[in-house]
Formats: C-alpha cells, structure tokens, sequence
C-alpha cells in the first residue's frame, strides 16, 4: 500500500496519519532506520499522546501491508501488470517487472482514491502541515533501533513537492517511477511504459474492492483487530 491508502483515513488525527506514512518517509530520508512491530506496538499506549498516535499510526502501516500484500487481489493484479511491462521492455534488460507491477499497483491505487475524492489529498497535506517534523523525528527514534537523522527535514520537502498530485496522470507517474529506479539504482523507465501505466490505471480501478476488501480495510479505530 502506499502513502494515501495508508493515510487518508485519518485526516482529522494529524500525528496518526503521519505515523502512517513514516516507513515510507523512512525508506528516503534515512533508510537505514527500520519501523518493527515489536518495538512500536508499545509505544501505542505512551504517556505521551503525540508518541501514542505516531505508533499507532505506524503499527497501523505496518498491519494494512501485511494483509495488503498476501490479498489475491494484490496477486493477480501485481501480476497482470509486471506481465504489461514484460511485454514492452527488452528483455535482456534488468528492469524487474515484479517489482514493478508491485510498485505501480501501489501508486495506481492512491491515484484512483485521490480521483474519487480530490478533497481528501487537500486534506492529507493539511494534516502534515499541523505536526511539528522535530516531535516526528524523536518519536521515531524512541522506537527504532538506529536512529533516523534526516526525517525532520524531509516531512516539509514531502509537503512542499505535493507528488502525490502527479499519481493522476501516467507521463508524472513514470516520472515518480524513474526517481525510485534511480534510487534503487536500477536502469531508467523508457517512454513506452506509458502505455502500460495507464492500462494499468483500469486493471487497478476494477480491482479496488479485491485489493481493499472491506472487512480489512475501513476507517475504524486504527489497530483494531490487529492483536487477534
């Protein structure tokens, strides 16, 4: 799952929705630091309420991706989608089409929640801009092993570029992709894989329900079910 799908349930909970989005801040602006459940779960009943909701906002990131990404939804879309991008690449290339069919279902999929209510992004960045990036950081570093160094200056560089907004429209998305290509170090996405991203935007569209089943996925208390 990513950033929105993670998140924009909790608009209202500023430091909730931003714990949502720390793993994945994380993987950027200091990706040595790793968000476990053992150590956060914890965490979710502090004294301190700003470090109680930023750990449930991660525990809650953490429980979405594990069921998220063992749905057959998930699967089967995945799939058809790394297929797309088999079809159109050179083979003889290293471009990992799993990994993206896994990558593009996840950004697909805020671009379609965003389109069903663009109001909401409005609301996610709002949310960001009511936390204070130092509390952020420390709270992380009370619950991670290594500590991250670089998190209080990424969340309002995250907020400023606003690329959630190009997860829209398939020439911004394969610019989104490239820059995760480049951080991973892997070869750049030609011009062509346009095709297969917007194909992609309707493969996702009419799976919403199968990779977001209800009995999962719901704006309920966040957690919840998450110990049973």
């Amino acid at each position: 799952m990513n950033y929105f799908a993670h998140g924009h349930r909790y608009v209202d909970r500023p430091y909730l929705l931003v714990g949502t989005a720390i793993p994945d801040l994380l993987s950027v602006s200091d990706r040595r630091v790793r968000m476990r459940t053992r150590n956060v779960a914890p965490f979710c009943e502090d004294d301190d309420p700003i470090q109680a909701e930023i750990a449930s906002g991660v525990l809650q990131h953490l429980h979405d991706d594990q069921w998220f990404h063992g749905t057959r939804g998930f699967a089967e879309v995945t799939a058809e989608i790394g297929r797309a991008y088999r079809d159109v690449l050179d083979s003889d290339d290293d471009f990992r089409p799993g990994f993206l069919g896994h990558i593009t279902t996840e950004l697909i999929l805020d671009g379609v929640l965003i389109e069903d209510d663009p109001s909401l992004l409005d609301a996610y960045y709002d949310a960001f801009l009511q936390v204070n990036p130092i509390r952020v950081q420390s709270a992380v570093n009370r619950m991670a092993r290594d500590s991250a160094e670089n998190l209080a200056q990424f969340v309002p560089l995250f907020v400023r570029e606003e690329f959630l907004r190009d997860y829209r429209e398939p020439r911004r998305k394969l610019f989104r992709l490239n820059q995760v290509m480049r951080r991973i170090k892997l070869k750049q996405l030609p011009d062509s894989v346009e095709e297969v991203i917007a194909a992609g935007w309707t493969i996702v569209a009419d799976r919403v329900t199968d990779l977001l089943p209800p009995d999962k996925f719901c704006p309920s208390t966040p957690n919840e079910g998450l110990h049973r």
